[in-house]
């Protein structure tokens, strides 16, 4: 595998809360790299191509270590992202957590029976989504053990 930092994958539409995000985690975990998709399609094709990239053997461009995902999207929902992210092989043992403003336990259900590993409710209040968002990137790049295939490469 490619020697590159390990990368976090953040699909995420809302201007606000990527740059906070973006902040937060490169405070957090600075030898970690971003990459940043706004909508839910886009997001499809970044996971697809990943997984052809992978299927093709090492490539520079890696599955990322951590994906944090919003569930409302533009052009194709979270829940779709999900899924299609657990279908695809290399794409299974990634660490998923869900990031969103939803209050409804529907949802969250929906989330786990898709395979996410995590449903963190988006913060509303600055501090506290600071907060949150340092403590998953902590939690899951510096104290989470990832499972073989979705090991950051040192």
């Amino acid at each position: 595998m490619s020697t590159l930092n390990p990368i976090i994958l953040l699909v995420e539409d809302n201007a606000d809360d990527e740059d906070l995000t973006c902040r937060v985690l490169a405070a957090n975990a600075r030898d970690h790299s971003m990459v940043v998709i706004r909508d839910g399609r886009d997001a499809l094709d970044h996971i697809e191509q990943g997984a052809r990239a992978a299927d093709a053997g090492p490539a520079p461009d890696r599955l990322p270590r951590l994906v944090l995902l919003d569930l409302n999207l533009p052009r194709v929902n979270g829940f779709a992202v999900l899924q299609a992210m657990r279908q695809l092989e290399g794409w299974r043992r990634i660490p998923v957590v869900v990031l969103s403003t939803s209050h409804e336990p529907l949802d969250v259900e929906r989330c786990y029976d898709l395979g996410c590993n995590s449903f963190v409710q988006k913060p509303v209040e600055f501090d506290r989504f600071r907060e949150v968002v340092g403590l998953i990137g902590r939690y899951w790049l510096a104290v989470n053990t990832a499972a073989a295939g979705a090991e950051a490469s040192s």
